[in-house]
């Protein structure tokens, strides 16, 4: 499912920023309120989703609700004729990410002892980088083939039933359970690793940099925009690459010492990427490796929150989490878009690393402070 399903995602996802820019004529801030609004969107509906599966909701049913309304939004954004269509279409979209990704990793949780869950979580992570390498290989051809921006986006529609159908037919239906009201969510009572890592991985995103903007800054060195999908393919095929293997060293090293070592190789490229000058190699080598840095932690934060949350309320934990990130991630890309606007993009690049640090260094500052069980 998530490799079908990024395979159409991402066929929109790099080609965004240039449709919103070159075709309907928005600045870098719209943007970001674009993108920030989405991944808001997506964040509230996570720790709801997480809550009414916790309650007793079917999984299966909210996972294919999900995958149905963001593979219908879509396709749509290519009749766009105005940023705020863009805007709405990618509510929906994101509506739909919200609706199916907490009940999704509760179950993926669920499904394997703990001693394999970084494993379990990596490669998840992997076919979903993979998808996203398809998906942007797929927009290269069919715009080399002359095929419009507005028309790639309708193609997308293809992929995106398949994704559907395969919900449907693959996924066994789950017994039903009487639905209940799980305990109250206790900050304090849950564990120092996932609070710590909440309250951190809140700061990562205050700090985080839209994908959007990666697309923009590699098109400001020169990359012509027929191969920013391959570009975006071949960052996708890195994270694939990394994720599991990422994970499943998770298992062995440790949840907390691969998210710290993934957040501070993060602030080593962030600052590249403010300095480094123009060039293919320039360019692509440090997409690249950004790609990488972000995939080494994916596995891991997800496996520590469903090793530590408590069994009768995993599903609202990851929710808890993602909701954290995802309403940060909104002032986050409105803060990076206004400083690449007003102040340009190595500023912007400048500011996301002095942030992604700090977050870095609170995670391994509250993991010691909690003594040798949280490390």
């Amino acid at each position: 499912m998530s490799l079908l399903n990024d395979s159409a995602s991402e066929m929109l996802t790099p080609l965004l920023p240039i449709f919103l820019t070159a075709t309907l004529g928005a600045g870098p801030a719209v943007v970001g309120l674009v993108e920030g609004v989405a991944e808001a969107t997506a964040s509230l509906l996570k720790l709801a989703s997480g809550r009414l599966a916790d309650r007793g909701w079917n999984a299966k049913g909210m996972v294919v609700g999900g995958y149905a309304v963001s593979n219908a939004a879509r396709p749509l954004i290519g009749a766009a004729f105005g940023w705020s269509w863009v805007l709405g279409l990618r509510f929906l979209d994101r509506v739909g990410k919200g609706v199916r990704t907490t009940p999704r990793d509760a179950l993926i949780s669920g499904s394997v002892e703990p001693a394999r869950r970084g494993r379990a979580f990596g490669f998840q992570r992997a076919m979903d980088h993979a998808g996203a390498m398809i998906g942007p290989l797929a927009a290269f051809f069919l715009l080399r083939a002359d095929v419009t921006l507005r028309h790639v986006f309708f193609a997308s529609a293809i992929p995106g039933l398949a994704v559907v159908a395969l919900v449907l037919l693959g996924v066994p239906d789950e017994e039903a359970r009487p639905e209940e009201a799980p305990p109250p969510l206790r900050w304090r009572a849950l564990d120092p690793r996932v609070r710590a890592l909440v309250l951190a991985a809140g700061g990562l995103a205050l700090a985080s940099v839209p994908e959007a903007f990666l697309v923009l800054w590699a098109m400001s060195r020169g990359l012509a925009v027929a191969f920013v999908p391959l570009l975006w393919a071949a960052a996708h095929a890195g994270k694939a690459l990394v994720a599991a293997p990422a994970g499943r060293l998770s298992d062995r090293a440790g949840r907390i010492p691969v998210v710290v070592a993934g957040w501070s190789a993060r602030v080593l490229l962030l600052l590249v990427l403010a300095t480094v000058g123009d060039g293919w190699l320039a360019v692509w080598g440090t997409f690249l490796a950004y790609g990488a840095a972000l995939a080494s932690t994916e596995g891991a934060e997800r496996a520590l929150i469903g090793d530590f949350a408590p069994p009768a309320q995993k599903a609202t934990a990851f929710g808890v989490y993602h909701l954290t990130t995802g309403l940060l991630a909104l002032p986050g890309a409105l803060l990076f878009g206004g400083l690449w606007e007003l102040l340009g993009s190595g500023v912007a690049f400048a500011a996301a690393a002095a942030l992604t640090a700090l977050s870095a260094g609170a995670l391994l500052a509250a993991t010691r402070r909690a003594g040798p069980r949280a490390r």
